[in-house]
């Protein structure tokens, strides 16, 4: 199986508050949809920058980037 970490950026003083609400909502919408998700997490990258992140199968990718729009994704390397 194929893993993709999907990331939506979140920039400014209330970054890491919107990153925090918007992790709630994939959340709400994984279980929604009845979607598997692998991981999920919010990182810092300075304190302005910070990001919610998403770990899915790659075969969820296009529903996925349809309706939640990410920013960014990477391939996630297995070990």
């Amino acid at each position: 199986m194929e893993k993709i970490k999907l990331i939506w950026d979140f920039r400014g003083p209330a970054s890491p508050q919107t990153a925090a609400h918007f992790k709630i909502h994939l959340l709400e919408f994984f279980a929604s949809e009845k979607m598997l998700l692998l991981d999920s997490g919010v990182a810092t990258v300075n304190e302005v920058h910070h990001y919610t992140y998403a770990i899915i199968d790659k075969q969820n990718l296009d529903t996925i980037k349809t309706a939640l729009k990410p920013t960014r994704g990477q391939l996630v390397k297995e070990n």
